[in-house]
């Protein structure tokens, strides 16, 4: 159940007339030449996207996550791209806020909340993937200073955000691996190198990048929260709001195929008839608009219990992984629908399919989903009473 205030609500619907005025008439275009979507980004922060999630006294909304969910469907549903840019700046500004000191709140949430000051998340190492205890980057402590020596990979918006949140081993002998973790909130400086931009099927449009620190510098005080040894939890509780934002990512992905879908086959004729009137079409439509609206609900799901304080790995990774294999399935009988069209890059619907398997590996791949649903559905009691 969507439970919105009145001005959540009206944020939702304002976002949607975004998608639909501006976003959706250029992302074709966009896309296709790969280009940085600076326009679109900047009207996103007019109307207060990157701060949606930044309550007073840092910002002027602080929505629910189902606000924050429905508004991520809303953007990938005019181009996932668009979702991707604010969705780990928003993972950053929420660490920030629950974890973050008084000094570091103030220092950075501000000017997140109006997007001039840009965050991305630098978790994943080439080899490492989705072992996050497995972290090759180390900080030294040196002379008041942390000393990071490294590489990161797949790091989206590292070219355009000054602020990165840096999951690293501070404490390299720690036993067990995670307790010797650390999140550092690192501005760019010397020691820093963003090597290139990782060539990709699709998420195009937004830059994803090697990063490779050599005696990269931080200050001691950059460590968030202030103490050592407590990333991986921090981190964990960020991936929870990580893995809600790309599963919305997919049904907003999925929303898009299907409407252009449900579009052609009532315009499209064979056999003196719609074909959506064919049997075999209509299928297809009632399949995907009846997985679209269980993924949203999954996503909701695991949105109110992310805020209800309760630990939300299960939902959050049962969301991720139902909402983005179903946003695969989508996306290919929206190709199917369309026919010879459906390969044609003047339609859109090749774009929805190259976009969606991100969601398949990305914030943790959805073998590793499995593997947190089945650990939690283990460890809960009775995991799937319909009352608490």
């Amino acid at each position: 159940m969507v439970k919105l205030s009145q001005e959540e609500e009206e944020i939702v619907k304002l976002v949607g007339s975004f998608v639909n005025g501006r976003v959706r008439r250029v992302a074709r275009e966009l896309e296709h030449a790969n280009t940085y979507p600076e326009d679109l980004i900047e009207q996103m922060k007019t109307m207060g996207v990157f701060g949606l999630n930044i309550p007073r006294p840092y910002g002027e909304f602080g929505v629910s996550t189902q606000c924050y969910a429905l508004v991520t469907e809303e953007l990938a549903r005019g181009w996932m791209s668009l979702a991707g840019a604010f969705g780990g700046h928003s993972v950053v500004s929420m660490l920030i806020l629950r974890f973050g000191t008084d000094e570091q709140r103030a220092r950075y949430l501000p000017r997140m909340a109006t997007g001039e000051l840009r965050a991305t998340m630098a978790l994943t190492e080439p080899g490492g993937g989705s072992d996050l205890q497995a972290l090759r980057t180390i900080a030294c402590p040196d002379g008041g200073q942390w000393v990071v020596n490294g590489a990161k990979t797949w790091i989206t918006n590292a070219r355009r955000s000054d602020l990165i949140a840096l999951l690293c081993k501070t404490d390299p002998a720690a036993d067990p691996p995670h307790r010797g973790i650390s999140i550092l909130l690192a501005g760019k400086g010397p020691g820093l190198t963003i090597s290139r931009d990782l060539p990709k099927l699709g998420y195009k449009g937004v830059e994803s990048c090697e990063l490779f620190f050599d005696d990269f510098r931080v200050p001691a005080d950059a460590v968030l929260g202030g103490q050592p040894g407590r990333g991986f939890g921090q981190m964990m509780a960020g991936l929870e709001v990580g893995r809600i934002q790309v599963a919305c990512r997919a049904v907003g992905v999925a929303r898009a195929a299907f409407d252009d879908a449900l579009r052609y086959a009532k315009e499209r004729h064979s056999f003196g008839k719609a074909i959506w009137r064919h049997q075999s079409v209509g299928n297809y439509l009632a399949d995907m608009a009846t997985n679209i609206a269980a993924a949203r609900q999954l996503c909701l799901h695991a949105a109110a219990r992310f805020d209800s304080g309760e630990r939300a790995d299960l939902e959050a990774g049962m969301a991720k992984l139902f909402a983005s294999e179903m946003a695969a399935t989508v996306t290919l009988n929206a190709i199917r629908i369309h026919g010879g069209y459906g390969y044609s890059t003047e339609f859109d619907v090749e774009r929805y399919f190259r976009d969606a398997p991100l969601m398949i590996v990305g914030e943790g791949t959805n073998e590793i989903q499995r593997n947190v649903i089945v650990r939690q559905l283990v460890a809960r009691g009775d995991p799937l009473a319909p009352v608490g």
